[in-house]
């Protein structure tokens, strides 16, 4: 008997999960938020306030606020700065982590001359090194950039270090049947088996760097959101506190959401 023309049963593949769709996700997401700012609106109703102004503005409050700052010049300057700042302690606690992580995770040697020290360093909290900042820096820039670098750097170290250990050896026997050794080796073959990894700490690590930069700005500046943060209390204008509290929100968010787009790219490209 022919078979000639039949073909064996396909299995029934199943249906894709409605959550799978970014627009559904997108609105689930925002479900939340928008009930908050419902919420919001009503807790702080013109005359049947359930809160006192002075405690908890309107979001008109917080809004006007906005816009008073944005009229004088200053909320445009003090959300660049604070993002400078972010960018450029971020930058460099990648760097470093990248590096040294990859030395760690990759070297015997170096993980037994580093992997002690950087533990011990690790094990202090970060804010503790505030007044030995100030003492060697005073309150500029570079101290708020070091206590940034410093809240950031670890995440990204730790993922990095803790991957590169646990990459698959026949990648590695692979690559260097192709004749990949040392530097190339790692950026051709190592780097890209970890970047889901390298990824996720850089996550961790940009908002490790919001938070400190807070913290530093608390210390002394004279601009930036943590600056408002701190003139708001001064000042009791608690519209300014909690529209500096928003701004950072958004701009986190807007970091990180920057960053699983560079997530998807790099898997996409090397992964």
């Amino acid at each position: 008997m022919s078979t000639t023309g039949i073909r064996p049963t396909e299995a029934p593949t199943a249906a894709p999960s409605i959550l799978a769709r970014r627009g559904v996700r997108i609105a689930l997401g925002a479900v939340l938020p928008v009930v908050l700012i419902i919420v919001w609106f009503a807790v702080t109703i013109p005359g049947a306030a359930v809160v006192a102004p002075y405690q908890f503005p309107s979001p008109q409050g917080v809004w006007q606020a906005a816009v008073d700052l944005a009229e004088r010049g200053e909320l445009g300057i003090f959300v660049a700065i604070s993002v400078q700042r972010v960018l450029i302690g971020f930058v460099i606690a990648a760097v470093l982590g990248v590096a040294l992580g990859g030395l760690v995770g990759l070297s015997r040697f170096w993980d037994a001359t580093l992997s002690p020290s950087l533990e011990i360093i690790r094990a202090v909290p970060s804010l503790a090194w505030v007044p030995l900042l100030i003492v060697w820096f005073q309150i500029g820039e570079q101290s708020k950039i070091i206590l940034i670098v410093i809240g950031a750097f670890f995440p990204i170290f730790t993922m990095v270090s803790i991957s590169l250990h646990h990459v698959d050896p026949k990648l590695i026997e692979l690559g260097r049947a192709y004749g990949f050794t040392g530097i190339r080796l790692f950026f051709t073959v190592q780097l890209p088996a970890v970047l889901p990894s390298v990824f996720g700490g850089l996550r961790l690590a940009l908002v490790q760097a919001w938070l400190f930069l807070i913290a530093a700005e608390l210390l002394g500046a004279s601009m930036g959101l943590g600056f408002l943060l701190t003139r708001g209390q001064s000042n009791g204008r608690v519209d300014q506190i909690v529209l500096a509290i928003i701004l950072l929100a958004v701009l986190g968010k807007l970091s990180d959401s920057l960053l699983a787009l560079a997530q998807r790219w790099a898997v996409r490209r090397w992964g």
